[in-house]
């Protein structure tokens, strides 16, 4: 299938490029549309069937119409990391049912702390397929509730274990008037399980969203019914707030790289952070497809700037931005906002850098709002540990770095293809062609009139009869190529051993060829195994908004 339109480079849920190569049946695109109508979207999809004789005019149109359905749903943010879409994609990759898997971890660990009991599983809350939530209750409590949620590890986990549990067990010791407080937290050698107090006014995006927070997911954010931004004055509050917090974590060296409005939770008028074990279990962040774009946001401290400007822009919008880098940000409340967008979201702010946080809270957005809060910070992390975390840093911002390498490789092979592939090119190529096969004629034609003239003037007149110019004696070996119409897809053509075989020959190596169908495996001279540059390569995953590519990870 074609490429998906310019959008965003799109990961698998561990933060890794992936192909958009697919083959699917109608019906599987059918059973896709019906899931996606079930959870509140509506997506038109091209006719199923065509009354009469299924043309070939109408075979392609259809596609052309599956291809572009596709399209939207992949450069869609949400919609590309629901696990719907990936099961469709990559139904290999994502067969487990990590539903039961979460169930299998959290009755373990309830056969040790027996005073914790399920009331419901939270389905489909979160956007991660592999972290699970689950309402909870204390026996002796039963009025109260808390969320129970459960993640395995991610790609970028480069704790030890030991290290790795130790913190985890540490967190609820993390007290910060703008985090939100862990009740309970503990890990084995896979995966990590937490409790906190359940908040039955939601997270951040379900003010902006206007979102009930047990609903889904997809119900909730892809399709709102009402976009509005938040007030100036609940912005300067709310982005002041989790500036202090990333500041906070950035100066006691714990990386954080998850700020989404899903992960702010509201608590009248104070945010509070959620999701600080993420960047130890090693989970990609939900913007990862956006900034592994771009060479310079290689540090965790820069990756939180940058998820800062989609915070700020949705908070001052009440909705993502179309595509990023933004080129031109509409009407905002006041310019001052409008400044720090462009320090965060602009071409220029992609291409040359992020600002500090230190330098954010300077801008005129925030430097003047006053925070009243009594709570003291408190966060003890021993030396050794704050030496693990550094080494697990560091770890992270190289793959990062890395990643973004491949990305900007991929994209200039991309653009070499596309600009070799197209019309222009194309025809080009042609008139080149032609004007090297005028020049080869005449060349030729003075080549052989040379050898004429010189035969002429060597030879005696009764002793070498003439030889016409217009028919030249052929050497004693010339190589032949003889055209033939291309086989059909399912035939592979293997190079003959001879130079001087019949035609007829040719056609039974064809007729015998062992590579018929699908190959396998490559065949030496067999013209459709070998590769063939460019135009073997992935299509271009795309450039600007929603993380892409074959499969389109708080």
């Amino acid at each position: 299938m074609e490429k998906p339109p310019a959008g965003k480079v799109l990961l698998d849920d561990n933060g890794s490029l992936q192909s958009h190569t697919i083959v699917r049946r109608y019906s599987d695109f059918d059973l896709l549309n019906n899931s996606l109508q079930i959870a509140g979207l509506s997506l038109p999809l091209p006719p199923k069937k065509l009354i009469g004789n299924m043309d070939r005019e109408f075979i392609a149109e259809r596609q052309k119409g599956l291809q572009n359905y596709l399209n939207v749903i992949t450069t869609n943010h949400i919609l590309s990391n629901c696990e719907l879409v990936k099961k469709f994609l990559d139904p290999n990759n994502y067969s487990a049912n990590y539903t039961e898997i979460a169930l299998q971890q959290v009755s373990m660990f309830f056969r040790s702390e027996p005073k914790w009991e399920v009331v419901e599983p939270l389905k489909d809350i979160g956007w991660r397929i592999r972290k699970k939530y689950f309402l909870m209750k204390i026996k002796n409590q039963p009025k109260e509730r808390l969320v129970l949620s459960w993640a395995d590890l991610g790609p970028d986990k480069y704790l030890s274990d030991k290290d790795f549990q130790c913190l985890i067990k540490l967190l609820p010791s993390c007290l910060h008037p703008y985090i939100f407080r862990v009740t309970f937290a503990t890990a084995n050698e896979s995966s990590a399980l937490l409790i906190r107090m359940f908040n039955e006014k939601g997270t951040l995006k379900d003010l902006i969203y206007k979102a009930k927070p047990k609903d889904p997911f997809l119900k909730k954010y892809c399709n709102p019914k009402k976009i509005q931004g938040l007030e100036l004055q609940q912005i300067k509050t709310y982005g002041r707030q989790i500036l202090e917090v990333l500041k906070f974590l950035h100066d006691k060296g714990f990386p954080y790289g998850h700020l989404h409005a899903s992960n702010v939770m509201l608590d009248g008028d104070t945010c509070r952070l959620l999701d600080l074990e993420n960047s130890l279990l090693g989970l990609p962040s939900f913007y990862r497809s956006y900034f592994s774009q771009f060479r310079k946001i290689n540090t965790l401290e820069s990756v939180d700037v940058h998820c800062f400007g989609h915070l700020l822009y949705e908070m001052t919008y009440g909705r993502p931005p179309d595509s990023v880098p933004v080129d031109s940000f509409p009407p905002a409340p006041s310019m001052a906002v409008v400044a720090v967008l462009e320090s965060t979201l602009s071409c220029e702010a992609c291409k040359n850098g992020m600002p500090t946080v230190s330098r954010l809270l300077q801008m005129p957005l925030f430097s003047d709002v006053l925070l009243t809060t009594s709570e003291k910070p408190q966060f003890k992390i021993p030396t050794k540990l704050k030496e693990a975390l550094r080494i697990a840093k560091e770890c992270i911002e190289k793959r990062l770095i890395e990643e973004q390498k491949q990305i900007h490789q991929h994209r200039r092979l991309t653009r070499a293809q596309s600009h070799h592939g197209s019309e222009e090119e194309r025809k080009k190529r042609k008139i080149l062609a032609r004007k090297k096969s005028k020049r080869s004629a005449v060349e030729n034609s003075e080549e052989h009139s040379a050898k004429y003239s010189n035969s002429n003037n060597s030879g005696s007149g009764a002793s070498s009869p003439l030889t016409s110019p217009s028919s030249p004696t052929p050497p004693s070996t010339m190589m032949l190529t003889v055209p033939f119409p291309p086989p059909p897809r399912d035939v592979c053509i293997t190079s003959t051993s001879s130079a001087s075989a019949s035609a007829s020959t040719t056609s039974s190596s064809l007729a015998s060829c062992k590579h018929r169908g699908a190959c396998t495996a490559r065949a030496p001279g067999c013209e459709w195994c070998e590769p063939r540059g460019l135009t073997q390569l992935h299509p271009e995953f795309p450039e600007g908004n929603f993380e892409e590519s074959r499969d389109l990870g708080s």
